[in-house]
Parts: C-alpha cells; structure tokens; sequence
C-alpha cells in the first residue's frame, strides 16, 4: 500500500484496468472509466487532491506495479471513526491473496496505528459482490440507507458495514491465520477459507 502518486502509479493502473474490457468495475463506483491514459491520470490526480478521501495505490510486491486503489474517507478524528471506499480492484489483483492482505493492512493501519474506533465499509446495496467482500473480511452488516445518494442518473440504496475497536482483535486473528504461508498448499490453494477461520475466532 503506497499513497497515490500520478506520476508513478496512474500509467500502471490504466494499464492493469484495461484488461476490464467492458469497464464493469465502474458500475458501482461513482464516476464512469476514464477513455484514455491521459483522462485517467487526470481523473487519478483530481480524486486523489487532498487529505479526504486519502487514496492508496495497491502495488504488486513481484511487479512493482500498481494494480488497484482503495482510499480512506470521510475520516473523523475526533470521534474515531473512519471508512474506505473508492476500492478498484483491477483484474491482475482480483480473487488473489493480495487483494485480501491490502484491506488487512488497511484495517491494521486504522486500528493498531491510528487507535480508531469504528471503520466503516458502504456499497451500493445492488453490489452483491462488495456486500460479499465486508462480510468476508469480517465487517457485520448494519442495515440499508434507502435513496441515500443521487449517481448515474439514479437513486442509490448504500448498505452500511462496519467493525469495531472490540471486534478487532478476532478480525485481526482470522486475517492473519488466513494470510499465513502455512494456509496455502503448493498450488496456492487456500486450506483454510476466511469465514472458516472467523468461525474458529
């Protein structure tokens, strides 16, 4: 996880977004992907301007390419309250141990460095993919937000998600257990599934 620099991570990340084709992992997201190289390092800059959302480039440790990005936002200080969002994961880091270890250092950062409270998760509740990724990473579902935003040209429903300072530790148990070398046979195949070893927690 690197903090957002056009210069370095845009051209990689167009690169890596390319290979979603049809551009399906911006129909949930609020903007529509960017036409070109220049468009998206243009849309990368005016997005990651700021402290809030405080986006993250995820970078692949063999590569030295970015391959996704997640950002912090609506960030609360004074209440210990903090969300991510913004998350596009390109094809090259979907369904692999990177992408889950990038949420886990996510999460460490938020409660073992910076002490907060409570790290929200929100997705548009038509996004039975991103439900299924809070649920995995070990966020409980809080309830429906009706019409709680305008995009696209249509009314959005957000499902709420959330962990907690308490629920940390057994969240932070699983995820290490599951990210251990050991979980995963010489083919790479997990033995252990998340869920399973939340269960166990």
């Amino acid at each position: 996880m690197e903090p957002v620099d056009v210069a370095r991570h845009a051209a990689d990340l167009h690169d890596a977004n390319m290979d979603d084709a049809e551009g399906r992992n911006w129909t949930y997201l609020s903007s529509d992907p960017p036409p070109d190289a220049d468009a998206y390092a243009a849309w990368l800059a005016k997005m990651s301007a700021g402290g809030d959302p405080m986006f993250h480039a995820i970078v692949d440790a063999r590569s030295g390419k970015a391959v996704g990005v997640a950002a912090f936002l609506r960030i609360d200080a004074a209440n210990g309250v903090i969300e991510v969002g913004h998350i596009n994961y390109s094809p090259r880091l979907q369904q692999t141990v990177a992408a889950t270890e990038a949420m886990a250092l996510m999460m460490r950062r938020v409660f073992d460095e910076l002490g907060y409270r409570r790290y929200e998760w929100k997705c548009d509740a038509l996004n039975a993919a991103s439900r299924a990724s809070a649920e995995r990473l070990g966020f409980q579902y809080e309830g429906i937000f009706r019409q709680a935003l305008v995009y696209k040209g249509r009314n959005r429903d957000t499902a709420w998600f959330s962990i907690t300072d308490r629920e940390w530790p057994e969240v932070k148990d699983a995820l290490d257990r599951w990210l251990d070398p050991s979980n995963f046979d010489a083919d790479g195949r997990q033995r252990s599934s998340l869920r399973l070893l939340r269960a166990r927690s």
